[in-house]
């Protein structure tokens, strides 16, 4: 009884050893799969395509905002020897005036260092339009949207439903035009006038913006800076964009500023966040989960409350 019991004793540590073998061996072997796929997911942009001269290619889409990872890219695409000329494919309705002065600021960077060319896909309408007003050339779809020039504010006011269900709410401040117009109460004399003035000095230099960079008269950016939006057909005609077409315009323009006609275009992306090479994001990328949409709730947060001053075309999309 006693030798079979020892035998058992060894039998079992034995298959212990083994099955901890094997449990360590698993995971070695998943985390270097894992820090293959984290290595192959940076040394693809840095030793694959954008490594190669290339025509870069950056969207720029949705609401606008002060979108600091996308003027980085910008910037990296400007410092690049490796990108020979830039196409913004853009499809936006706009957003904060802020935000699209930001990138707008940062195109022009770029196209100081490269040609940069505009190619609209459905819509490039108020900061959208400003956006793609800082390249060099423009072009658009016959049925695109484009224009929308011009800055707006919109706010609740929720006093008229305050007084009907009995609340009242009180605020003491310094002056009459602290924090107005407010929510909760009829705005005080003085109030739309001084957000119509910052209304029309963002306009201005909105409007200024265009005429410069589009080359109109006054008589041509007074046509078109009321806040109308064109097709692409209409759009050329109002000088507002250079050329009817997509893509392939875009790179006919790039070719006559001296871009090699073969070269390839490779599509530039914002950074993902990562806390270290095992991000979850490039984790799930390479597992083929697609995680960069946003929820509706998140697109509806984002299109209503913005702040600040804003350039937004609000047709349906």
């Amino acid at each position: 009884m006693s030798e079979h019991f020892a035998d058992d004793i060894i039998d079992r540590r034995r298959l212990r050893r083994k099955l901890t073998f094997w449990r360590v061996a698993a995971v070695v072997v998943l985390l270097a799969g894992l820090f293959a796929i984290a290595f192959a997911s940076i040394s693809r942009d840095e030793f694959g395509a954008k490594s190669r001269p290339h025509v870069a290619k950056i969207r720029i889409g949705g609401t606008i905002g002060m979108d600091e990872k996308l003027i980085d890219m910008l910037d990296k695409a400007g410092n690049s020897d490796a990108v020979k000329g830039v196409i913004l494919s853009i499809n936006s309705p706009g957003g904060t005036t802020t935000g699209g002065e930001a990138i707008y600021e940062a195109v022009r960077k770029l196209a100081d260092k490269k040609p940069v060319a505009a190619e609209v896909g459905t819509l490039a309408a108020s900061a959208g339009y400003m956006i793609a007003a800082a390249t060099d050339h423009i072009v658009a779809r016959k049925t695109s949207i484009v224009g929308s020039i011009g800055v707006l504010i919109q706010y609740p006011n929720f006093a008229e439903l305050l007084d009907n269900v009995g609340i009242d709410v009180q605020t003491i401040k310094s002056t009459p035009l602290k924090a107005e117009p407010g929510m909760f109460d009829t705005p005080p004399p003085g109030a739309e006038a001084m957000m119509r003035r910052m209304i029309l000095d963002s306009y201005a230099w909105f409007k200024d913006l265009v005429q410069e960079r589009r080359d109109l008269t006054d008589a041509e950016i007074a046509a078109v800076a009321d806040g109308s939006v064109f097709t692409g057909r209409q759009a050329v005609a109002n000088k507002l964009i250079d050329a009817v077409g997509g893509e392939e315009a875009a790179r006919q323009w790039l070719t006559s500023k001296g871009v090699a006609e073969g070269l390839k275009v490779v599509e530039w992306k914002k950074e993902e966040p990562a806390s270290g090479l095992l991000s979850s994001m490039a984790i799930a990328r390479w597992l083929g989960l697609d995680l960069s949409q946003k929820t509706a709730l998140e697109a509806l947060q984002q299109r209503l409350f913005l702040d600040g001053l804003i350039s937004v075309w609000h047709g349906a999309e």
